[in-house]
């Protein structure tokens, strides 16, 4: 059963039977949205972009983007650059597989971001989401909503860390900031690690 999180919101990546997770799949999905102009409204293609940081503690270890598609280590995979979003039928348009069981023991955080890399920003962007998926059964665990647009073109979306009992918990964060890249948004991460 999906928990819709609101930001700020954390859940427990157990399963119901006490196991922990093996592999999620941070799924990220959006649309552009119409604009109105004097000859009826039209929809100009937006490039969003998921990428997921490794940390070690607050220190940067690894990043996965659309340019790296594999963590050095193996554990986190993205599944490849969609550059106009829109799949619909439920489907992502850009995911980023977390193998949890084999992040290596220094990583404690990985962090999702989502910038928008043609310059767009999220109020011009419909039904922006992510979610994080039980990869192995494909239920979905957890989604939050991007809402309410705004001028901003970049999102700090969510994080997946280590608990004390060393099991996996998922963070929604929903912050905004500004940059087209993940590198742009580095310094708006780190009030979240």
């Amino acid at each position: 059963m999906s928990v819709n999180l609101a930001k700020g919101q954390q859940v427990s990546l157990q399963k119901g039977s006490g196991e922990s997770l093996t592999v999620v799949r941070m799924g990220l999905g959006w649309k552009a949205a119409p604009k109105r102009g004097l000859f009826g409204s039209r929809t100009r293609q937006i490039d969003l972009d998921a990428s997921a940081l490794l940390y070690a503690e607050q220190t940067p270890s690894d990043v996965v983007f659309f340019q790296h598609l594999e963590s050095d280590d193996g554990s986190v995979r993205h599944t490849g650059d969609n550059l106009v979003g829109g799949t619909g039928a439920g489907e992502d348009d850009e995911s980023i597989l977390v193998d949890l069981a084999h992040v290596p023991a220094h990583i404690t955080q990985v962090v999702f971001t989502v910038s928008s890399y043609t310059g767009q920003t999220f109020a011009e962007v419909q039904n922006a989401y992510c979610r994080l998926v039980d990869d192995s059964t494909g239920l979905e665990l957890a989604r939050y909503e991007l809402a309410g647009g705004g001028p901003h073109t970049g999102q700090i979306m969510a994080k997946v860390f280590r608990e004390p009992s060393g099991g996996w918990g998922m963070l929604a964060i929903g912050a905004p900031a500004r940059g087209r890249t993940f590198q742009d948004l580095l310094p708006a991460i780190e009030p979240f690690l």
